[in-house]
């Protein structure tokens, strides 16, 4: 019996794929473009404005949405960051992102996580520190905390490594407000 050695089969394979786009690919004029994805940081959507003549409490900053390839422009290894990283420390920022509640099954708190993505640092081993957030909302307003639902976290970003019961954690926010996600 004869036996086939897999390495020949795999070469074999190369060549037959090779042979075949060499003659079904277009000859390019021009070489690809390639675009570098720059992260997105841009302000948030306002409300329309009712009166001409708005009251100083209602001249409220701005908030700017930040995404989590901002956040990671901290390098937790030596503590320093990109530079629109240090433009936003101080700043009234809103990240998207998933709550994780620092007590296992607690439904409200005024402290809580921000995380990425859905269950990150429950079951998982947590993500790097640029990637959580240690959420303190003003005057310890308790809110909901659902681990299922993403929201928008609107507060004052600070980059401070704190830890928490699941790791190290890269910022702190002063929370402001909480809003269910949507696109916009």
């Amino acid at each position: 019996m004869l036996r086939r050695s897999p390495v020949l089969s795999l070469a074999g394979i190369s060549v037959v794929l090779l042979a075949t786009t060499a003659f079904t690919t277009p000859a390019r004029s021009t070489p690809p473009v390639r675009v570098a994805a720059a992260p997105v940081v841009s302000k948030a959507p306002t409300a329309p404005k009712a009166e001409a003549k708005a009251s100083p409490k209602a001249l409220v900053e701005e908030a700017v949405n930040i995404d989590w390839r901002v956040l990671a422009g901290l390098d937790y290894t030596n503590g320093k960051s990109t530079d629109t990283l240090k433009k936003l420390e101080g700043k009234l920022v809103r990240i998207p992102g998933f709550v994780v509640p620092l007590d296992d099954f607690q439904e409200e708190g005024a402290e809580f996580l921000l995380v990425p993505y859905y269950g990150a640092c429950v079951h998982t081993p947590p993500p790097p520190p640029n990637q959580i957030v240690m959420v303190e909302m003003g005057g310890k307003k308790a809110v909901k905390l659902n681990l299922f639902d993403a929201v928008w976290m609107s507060g004052r970003l600070k980059i401070a490594s704190v830890e928490s019961p699941y790791g190290t954690v890269g910022y702190q926010l002063e929370g402001l407000k909480v809003e269910p996600y949507s696109s916009k």
